[in-house]
């Protein structure tokens, strides 16, 4: 079993609340950790697949979650029964303020963020997303990066440089639990009851389909993976797949619940319009699975594709929204384009409104013009810009600082130490 980052965050938080719900994709190792953390906290874990205990939640929610009395309990695969919600609501309610930690849930799609369930339990819950393993937990790393990036620092030294073969290699590896030691066939197999099997299955629960729609997830879904690190133009896809607007916007909506793909918004001086204005850009949760729907096979296949360097931001991306679960600062990840169509990959925004905006290069040297979206961001917001860094396959930190700009080359090693200077 790999070392689960978020475990430990858990287990205190059942301490602190009465209700914890842990989401995330299907297959990241939800039900493993819940087992495992309902061994350590003593929970009776009730699943949702078991069909019987199924049929009984959603005919009698109240008389269900009454039959549960002074257990405290883990329910997994919570997204089969919205219906549960007003009922689990009114027993958090019920509690006396000392009871924590009743309800650990886990749901492989955020039900509490679609159209089906209208309580967003206020105060009682806490929220966790669990992706597929980071670099850092397949490493067993004992650091993290966003909090390296938050106080960072010039002296970090002897990081080894990454070819191109080694950074296909994380991104056709992805970070599925199962498929990290199957051979090539059996990856392929398994990727494909994934898809076909485990989506589609989510997709019902999710969304009240009419007509033919697998067929046209089947086209969508592996055209989004082509799209990875890449702006979301809603006409550019429906011109080039035949589908309607707004069915591709309402199918994109619901594949985010699922933590198919996740959409980026842009990075605005106004919090209030950074959901509405401008377009979003699309990154896959999982590199590996956004491969196989490309039918990228191997690592030569990936590097001469046109998806190598989309999918490179995309790995690095996943992986600092997969560690600002646990790091010790919070931080909200954007992406940045001006009205000149200078662009920064990822913008990293602190909780005192600082950012740092990060640039994603593949090759082994850094030139002063891969700095001009980050001097564009420092100009958008100068009193907010702690410093821009470009990643890129070299070995050294490299200062390219302008003026009063800090601006810095970083090895992508950074993401394989198991501490800062030290070679994983």
């Amino acid at each position: 079993m790999f070392n689960r980052k978020l475990g430990p965050i858990i287990i205190d938080l059942l301490n602190e609340f009465r209700i914890v719900y842990l989401t995330g994709p299907r297959q990241s190792g939800k039900t493993t950790l819940a087992r495992a953390i309902a061994d350590i906290k003593n929970l009776e874990y009730i699943s949702f697949d078991n069909q019987s205990i199924l049929q009984s939640a959603q005919n009698d929610p109240i008389g269900f979650v009454s039959t549960l009395k002074d257990k405290k309990v883990v329910l997994d695969e919570f997204q089969y029964v919205p219906e549960l919600v007003p009922a689990i609501k009114q027993a958090s309610d019920d509690l006396r303020p000392d009871e924590k930690g009743k309800f650990f849930l886990t749901g492989s799609a955020d039900i509490f963020r679609s159209a089906k369930v209208q309580e967003s339990l206020p105060g009682h819950m806490a929220r966790f997303e669990l992706y597929p393993l980071s670099i850092s937990e397949k490493f067993d790393a004992h650091y993290n990066v966003i909090d390296l990036l938050c106080s960072f620092k010039t002296n970090i030294s002897n990081l080894s440089p990454l070819s191109h073969q080694e950074l296909a290699t994380l991104i056709i590896q992805g970070g599925y639990p199962e498929v990290q030691e199957k051979s090539f066939r059996a990856k392929q197999i398994w990727y494909k009851s994934y898809i076909e099997g485990r989506l589609f299955k989510d997709f019902e629960t999710l969304y009240a389909a009419r007509g033919d729609y697998r067929s046209k997830l089947q086209a969508l879904i592996p055209y989004l993976a082509g799209l990875s690190g890449n702006l979301i133009k809603y006409s550019n896809i429906s011109n080039d797949i035949a589908l309607e607007d707004k069915v591709i916007k309402s199918y994109i909506e619901i594949l985010e619940l699922m933590f198919i793909i996740k959409r980026v918004p842009a990075y605005l001086k106004n919090r209030a319009k950074r959901q509405a204005v401008t377009m979003p850009k699309l990154q896959t949760i999982d590199t590996g699975l956004a491969c196989n729907l490309l039918g990228i096979k191997n690592e030569n296949q990936l590097i001469n594709s046109p998806y190598f360097g989309g999918l490179l931001e995309n790995l690095i991306y996943m992986e600092l929204l997969k560690q600002n679960g646990w790091s010790n600062e919070q931080v909200d990840l954007y992406h940045f384009r001006d009205k000149y169509q200078n662009e920064v990959d990822i913008v990293l925004e602190r909780a005192n409104g600082q950012i740092i905006g990060i640039e994603i290069k593949a090759s082994a040297s850094v030139k002063p013009q891969d700095f001009k979206g980050l001097l564009s961001l420092s100009e958008f917001n100068p009193t907010k810009f702690q410093c821009g860094i470009v990643f890129y396959s070299g070995k050294e930190v490299l200062s390219f600082s302008q003026d009063t700009v800090p601006l810095f080359a970083v090895p992508m090693g950074l993401f394989l130490i198991n501490a800062a200077g030290q070679n994983q």
